[in-house]
């Protein structure tokens, strides 16, 4: 009889250890981020790349861009490919600088020659990255 009191004794201990000693947060939390949420990220993510894309895109598919990329002989269509390959990372710092370069080009900040050397310099960073990699 004392055996069994004192094992009763012994599991409720354990049990009011347990009950008290682990937080609460942990036991109702089944997950930290719903598959709702992820899919949502996942889809703004996908926008936002494909909107870079578009953006670099058509900054280098420009006339004054192709006729720049061609007079310092590299292949528009290469390059093209090359922007594809990015990470969003890099991708998204390139558009940045795209946009950037536009907006001040637009504004009469930047003048053609100056223009070209950013075309050049966004190519040939396109194609190191890649070449990197």
């Amino acid at each position: 009889m004392h055996y069994l009191r004192q094992s009763v004794r012994m599991f409720v201990a354990c049990m009011l250890v347990t009950i008290f000693a682990v937080p609460r947060s942990l036991l109702a939390q089944a997950h930290v981020v719903g598959t709702a949420d992820l899919q949502k990220e996942m889809v703004t993510n996908t926008q936002i790349r494909e909107h870079n894309l578009e953006s670099v895109g058509q900054f280098l598919s420009s006339q004054k861009a192709e006729n720049a990329l061609k007079s310092a002989h590299m292949n528009p269509e290469r390059v093209q490919a090359a922007v594809s390959t990015l990470s969003d990372q890099e991708l998204a710092q390139l558009a940045s600088r795209v946009n950037k370069a536009q907006a001040d080009f637009a504004a009469g900040e930047l003048a053609d020659r100056d223009l070209i050397l950013i075309i050049l310099a966004i190519a040939a960073l396109v194609l190191i990255i890649v070449a990197v990699r």
